[in-house]
């Protein structure tokens, strides 16, 4: 593709649009890979905001001749996500419910609608969609369809094909059509129109006529077949509907802009039966007798994705539903009108299950949390499975094969020989009761051998799953890996239907092109195959433990969880803008691209690189919310000190970065009240916004006229008693000592002998958000040397403030790597409501005189890295302990994040990421409802965006220990 057409096409097209056209390098490289193993640069980028703009587009390429790729959140697996096109991003924009028809059981929706969406308005009337794929939180109803997707419940409600009733779009010319249920004389009239519509319903009859014995010969009898074009749906039936001819279409024959597809009633209630065998063939065998207890779902979680959960943070600790290290474990669901009636079914579970060597009887899991919790591990199982370090990943490429499930187990046992007599590792998991299991051979595509054994295992498992009468493809779409394979699974006679398919549609071939059918071979464009490599970059921090700096970018695999917008921490600034850049994957593979030279010169530390990193909040969520451990925070530090070594560090960052120090010396002394003064007013805020770009509309934190290391916080101690060094972090000691107060009488009057931390320690937490290592680093080693004396004598180390404690116990691991002292430290520090829980659940700690004051509603909301890292159980615990009724929010970031919200250019976003739930629910509270916010940065914030202050816990325990 020739810049010249690339600049041809936006000068065409910009003009009619009211979106927008990226033709630049970056955005580019942005959408050149999905979840799949491939990589193609797109010609453009389009994010349409209206329909017209879609067939703007298609009109102005098909002009030029250049293909056209529709996508929605890019979590396709087969390859079907990327191609030499203009992409036609649907999730920024079109994304509405159109209609929700209740009686009908029917919704209508714009192709980048996510199915979580959708569900949560359809379960309002009781009604949810069918198929349920992993990727939820991110899927949309446009590429449900192009894929003919299923999920965990597909012996229930089928692929979409069985759902899809209507569909409205565009031919690759620009056309306008409407695909719909018609009767006999509704298809006559179809023929009748003299346009292209009518071409296209005559061409389909021809071809109906034509090879109707040789569809009906060669298509698979498997009912979750997938390969190919669904032709055999235009056959033997009385209403026949092209809709459904768009289902596994892959945006081959048409681009969609509306669908209509039927909805089911939502069970009452479920429950889950977790059985665990010694291996995985015995849990296969297992299968066909648990189905005679008609659940809804059986689902497979075979050793090694076991073994990778437990070695996953965040996740290990909610694997609570499987005991000891079985070979193999099937989570059984059963839905019904009640608990009770599903207690029965269980029942029936237990009955059946010695007849199939299961270790013992199930774990019954019945507490809607607890069955929450188990189908989240299991939707990220994939993106676990995948989040590996080194050159073997398990890729996409025989995990989509299903057989009829009598077969399964045989299936399975050759597949498995097959792949170890070639020594590669595999991962078995997923939809068992389908006949489905996702197998994911770890293989190095970067070397020759490699691809041989893609290449050997794809063809072994063809040959299997004919012989077995399956499929291989059977949810997750053809794409490349398996359109590469469809003439020698179609046969050739059916093939060419396909191709001729194709043909009536598109005859140009220019939507979403070698998908499907015409598919180039499955070694080919890939992303990281032999002739990939990425420039040695001599970093700051350790990335031993990640394999590299490059490897930890490369464990992305693009399954997009960070494009999620409805629950958890990850990604905040995607969250607010909802683009691609802004998502950790965005991040990952722009600096992946650079590394690897598919972005210009210069690339990693150019200016554009800049604007993909600077929403970036370090949050920490990725480290254990992104299924791979992506852990973005990081890299953006090292990112920043490589990009300050090419560019002049502006004069605002190195206050911030500074701020711990000028604070120290300007706190608790004669010139606190002039400095507060002064930011109290107005006109010096625009000064400041002027000089430095510090937002005139915040007022900085006002500076302590005494510190925490003025105040008298020895003499309550007790003359005996556990002792602690309490960790005095520069925000709470200079800006808000009266939480440094609370934390240390509370610690006192419950028994500890206190001892504050040495002033200056500090954990340079400011230094490393703007990227300033080598600093971060002598501040790291100057802490430790402060603190190691209290570690050597095994006295914990306290701190309140999220971000500076978390520090301590994981930045400085790889600010100071070889150093035995750092890890000794790190499991010697603990945040205060971490600590105060121990002793509480250790018995140390009585809680029995705590009381809450009488009005003890309390919301809670989280700071990042401790939702990140530790999560929030601990301050709900102490809270709850105190008798406060803590409800805590999923809010993701506040938005303030350290000194982000302060800079000028940041405002708005800070304010839109608070306002995505904080602060509307902040603001609707009662005003006897106690706000309880760790993070100083997230109690700044609420002081800003909304008329309540939040507490540090540490204050509401207090207060509840004095009353």
């Amino acid at each position: 593709m020739t810049d010249h057409l690339r600049a041809t096409l936006a000068e065409n097209l910009r003009p009619r649009l009211q979106g927008d056209l990226r033709t630049d390098a970056m955005s580019r490289a942005l959408y050149a890979t999905d979840a799949s193993m491939y990589q193609m640069e797109p010609v453009a980028v389009c994010i349409p905001k209206t329909v017209a703009d879609v067939q703007a587009t298609l009109e102005e390429a098909h002009a030029l001749s250049i293909p056209v790729l529709p996508r929605g959140g890019g979590s396709s697996l087969a390859g079907q996500g990327v191609n030499t096109a203009v992409v036609l991003d649907f999730t920024r924009h079109l994304d509405a419910i159109v209609d929700l028809d209740p009686a009908a059981q029917q919704a209508t929706v714009q192709p980048g609608l996510v199915l979580d969406h959708l569900n949560v308005a359809a379960a309002e009337r009781g009604l949810m969609v069918g198929p349920d794929p992993a990727s939820s939180s991110r899927a949309t109803l446009g590429g449900m369809v192009a894929n003919n997707s299923t999920g965990t419940h597909s012996i229930r409600y089928g692929n979409m094909i069985h759902h899809v009733r209507r569909a409205k779009g565009f031919l690759a010319d620009g056309t306008p059509v409407t695909f719909e249920p018609l009767s006999h004389g509704g298809w006559q009239r179809k023929m009748r129109q003299d346009d292209r519509e009518g071409t296209i319903y005559r061409s389909l009859e021809a071809l109906l006529s034509q090879h109707a014995d040789t569809i009906r010969r060669d298509t698979s009898d498997h009912w979750r077949r997938n390969n190919g074009y669904r032709i055999e749906h235009l056959l033997d039936t009385d209403e026949r509907n092209v809709a459904q001819l768009m289902a596994g279409s892959e945006g081959t024959l048409a681009v969609l802009t509306e669908v209509t597809i039927d909805l089911v009633a939502k069970p009452d209630t479920t429950v889950l039966g977790i059985a665990s065998y010694d291996t995985r063939q015995q849990a296969l065998e297992a299968v066909t007798t648990i189905l005679d207890t008609d659940p809804d779902a059986v689902e497979l979680f075979d050793g090694v994705a076991i073994e990778r959960i437990r070695a996953t943070p965040g996740y290990a600790e909610r694997l609570t539903f499987i005991d000891g290290t079985p070979g193999g474990v099937l989570i059984v669901e059963y839905g019904g009108a009640s608990k009770e009636d599903l207690a029965r079914k269980l029942d029936e579970l237990d009955a059946v299950l010695p007849e199939t060597n299961a270790r013992g009887p199930a774990q019954r899991i019945q507490h809607d949390d607890a069955i929450a919790n188990v189908w989240s591990i299991r939707k990220e199982g994939l993106g676990l499975v995948m989040g590996v370090e080194g050159e073997y990943k398990p890729w996409a490429l025989i995990e989509d094969a299903s057989v009829p499930v009598e077969h399964l187990p045989a299936y399975i046992d050759e597949l498995s020989t097959l792949i170890d007599e070639l020594d590669v590792r595999a991962a078995y998991y997923a939809h068992a009761s389908a006949g489905c299991l996702h197998v994911r051979p770890f293989v190095n595509t970067k070397t020759d051998e490699g691809l041989e054994q893609l290449d050997t295992i794809a063809h072994g498992s063809l040959e299997l799953v004919k012989r077995y009468g399956g499929v291989t493809s059977s949810e997750h779409g053809d794409g490349i890996v398996r359109g590469a394979l469809n003439r020698e699974m179609l046969g050739d006679d059916l093939y060419a239907v396909n191709q001729q398919i194709k043909s009536i549609f598109d005859p140009e071939g220019l939507l979403n092109p070698g998908k499907v059918v015409d598919a180039p071979p499955l070694t080919e464009n890939l992303r990281m195959g032999p002739d990939y490599s990425t420039r040695p970059l001599r970093t700051a921090m350790n990335f031993e433990s990640e394999g590299g700096f490059s490897h930890l970018l490369e464990k992305c695999n693009g399954n997009g969880a960070c494009r999620k917008r409805d629950h958890g921490t990850m990604c905040p600034s995607f969250m607010a803008t909802r683009e691609e850049e802004d998502s950790t994957r965005g991040r990952a593979n722009a600096l992946r691209s650079a590394l690897a030279g598919d972005l210009p010169e210069g690339a990693l530390t150019s200016e554009r690189m800049y604007e993909v990193m600077d929403l970036c909040i370090q949050c920490k969520a990725c480290k254990t919310e992104c299924p791979s451990n992506v852990d973005m925070a990081k890299i953006k530090t090292e990112w920043l000190h490589q990009y300050w070594q090419e560019h002049r560090m502006p004069w605002r960052t190195w206050l911030f970065a500074h701020q711990p120090e000028f604070v120290r010396k300007l706190a608790g002394t004669p010139l606190a009240t002039a400095i507060n003064w002064s930011g109290e007013q107005k006109w010096m805020r625009k000064v400041g916004e002027w000089m430095l770009g510090i937002s005139a509309e915040r007022e900085l934190p006002s500076f302590a006229r005494e510190t925490a290391f003025q105040m008298d916080l020895e003499a309550a101690n007790p003359p005996e008693g556990p002792e602690v060094v309490f960790f005095a972090d520069t925000f709470n000691a200079y800006h808000t000592p009266e939480v440094v107060r609370a934390a240390v009488r509370f610690l006192q009057r419950t028994g500890h002998r206190v001892h504050l931390a040495p002033e200056g320690a500090c954990c340079g937490r400011p230094l490393l958000s703007k990227g300033l290592v080598t600093e971060a680093q002598h501040t790291a080693l100057n802490t430790l040397e402060a603190l190691y004396p209290y570690v050597e004598q095994d006295i914990p180390v306290v701190g309140l403030e999220p971000s500076c404690i978390h520090t301590l116990s994981d930045e400085f691991l790889s600010l100071l790597p070889g150093e035995l002292r750092a890890k000794e430290l790190a499991e010697q520090v603990h945040p205060f409501e971490g600590f105060v829980a121990e002793r509480l659940r250790s018995g140390k700690l009585d809680a029995s005189e705590w009381q809450a004051p009488e009005h003890n509603d309390l919301i809670l909301h989280g700071h990042c890295h401790q939702k990140a890292l530790v999560g929030t159980s601990d301050t709900e615990a102490i809270l709850s302990a105190a008798g406060y009724n803590v409800n805590t929010l999923d809010t993701s970031c506040c938005g303030m994040a350290g000194s982000f919200g302060y800079e000028a250019e940041h405002l708005d976003i800070s304010k839109q990421m608070a306002e995505r739930r904080l602060a509307p629910t902040v603001r609707n509270a009662s005003a006897s409802t106690h706000v309880a916010a760790p993070g100083f940065s997230c109690r700044s914030q609420i002081k800003d965006v909304t008329p309540r202050t939040a507490q540090h816990p540490a204050v509401l325990l207090n207060e509840a220990l004095r009353g």
